[in-house]
């Protein structure tokens, strides 16, 4: 492998479209193949390139095939995620390195899977969670860390989102609709888009102990949820809340909230829209966020999600050095997710050591 131009594929074109735009100008690297079984998503994908540094992008339909090109080095894994653990060890056993789209996958056992083969292999692998690099969390997670909220008691996570019916009805090869199946999607609002925020919650604020949880599919012709409400009891004592729905017709926002003891702070997406924080000026944080921190980060790729995690990968590879999300903690935000839904279907409240 040639560290000054590693050869980037990727396997699924919905939404690892992204992570084709986040590979096409890479740093150290190209994007050399995608693969998918619609040739439709595949002739996309090459129009997307035609005019980057990877125009000579090849097409697969065969996932064996691609891992058998030798300019393939890292692969984005963007199938259905109860497929993310077949694909990934599958390329990990190839020698290839990887990056997994969120959730891990929808299964502890077969995530275990990937952590097992990840650290026997010996190759890079992360995953998606870009949340994480919003300028505003940045800022929250530097306040939790040096102790400006005092004791933080309580904080609040709310997913307020829109999913159409559309969305749900998209098929996988045979046909069938995946999201909101519990084989193929794992769940619905929480796993598929609030494994972000259970990911967020648990890097700010530590880890969790227990949920207690109630959920309900009010507006989609699915087999999962489309609402989820759940009492959070973290390892540090602090008592949170998290919420998660696609069938808010409202706007949609993406809401935390952090109070303690000395001051609180709170987010709408990336926006700061409260700011008691002793020592530091409110009016000034929430102007020089009122943009969503595009103005104060100086990492073009901080800003555009995938292409920070797809960068990253590649530079963690050429320098050696652990990439910014490794598979065990993705694994984390996993577990709390199937802990919510053990808690709904038991009607109890559910350790996170009781999922294996």
């Amino acid at each position: 492998m040639d560290k000054n131009n590693i050869g980037y594929a990727v396997l699924g074109l919905g939404v690892g479209m992204g992570h084709v735009r986040g590979a096409m100008d890479l740093r150290g690297g190209r994007l050399v193949a995608v693969c998918d079984l619609c040739e439709d998503r595949l002739a996309k994908a090459v129009d997307a390139c035609k005019d980057s540094k990877s125009k000579d992008v090849r097409t697969y339909t065969n996932f064996t095939k691609m891992l058998n090109d030798p300019d393939v080095d890292v692969v984005s894994i963007a199938t259905p995620s109860g497929m993310h653990a077949y694909h990934a060890i599958m390329a990990m056993n190839a020698g290839k390195h990887v990056l997994i789209e969120k959730p891990i996958d929808v299964s502890v056992a077969r995530a275990e899977e990937i952590v097992r083969v990840w650290k026997m292999m010996g190759v890079k692998a992360s995953c998606v969670f870009q949340c994480r690099r919003w300028p505003c969390i940045t800022e929250v997670k530097r306040v939790l860390d040096e102790g400006k909220l005092g004791e933080v008691f309580s904080g609040l996570y709310r997913i307020n989102w829109l999913r159409t019916d559309e969305y749900y009805a998209q098929p996988i090869a045979s046909g069938e609709a995946w999201r909101g199946t519990w084989q193929w999607d794992g769940g619905g609002s929480l796993m598929n888009q609030g494994v972000h925020t259970t990911d967020l919650m648990q890097w700010l604020m530590g880890g969790v102990e227990s949920v207690t949880s109630a959920t309900k599919i009010f507006n989609h012709k699915i087999e999962t949820e489309d609402f989820t409400s759940s009492i959070v009891r973290f390892k540090s004592g602090a008592i949170g809340n998290l919420v998660s729905t696609t069938c808010n017709g409202g706007k949609t926002t993406t809401d935390l909230q952090f109070f303690g003891t000395k001051g609180s702070v709170c987010i709408e997406n990336t926006k700061i829209t409260s700011w008691v924080v002793p020592g530091e000026d409110e009016a000034e944080m929430i102007a020089k966020y009122a943009d969503g921190g595009a103005a104060v980060t100086k990492d073009a790729a901080a800003a555009q999600g995938h292409a920070f995690h797809v960068q990253d990968l590649i530079d963690a590879i050429r320098e050696d050095r652990k990439p910014y999300i490794q598979p065990d903690e993705a694994l984390n935000a996993l577990k709390v997710v199937l802990a919510v839904y053990k808690s709904a279907r038991e009607g109890r409240e559910v350790r996170i050591d009781e999922i294996k």
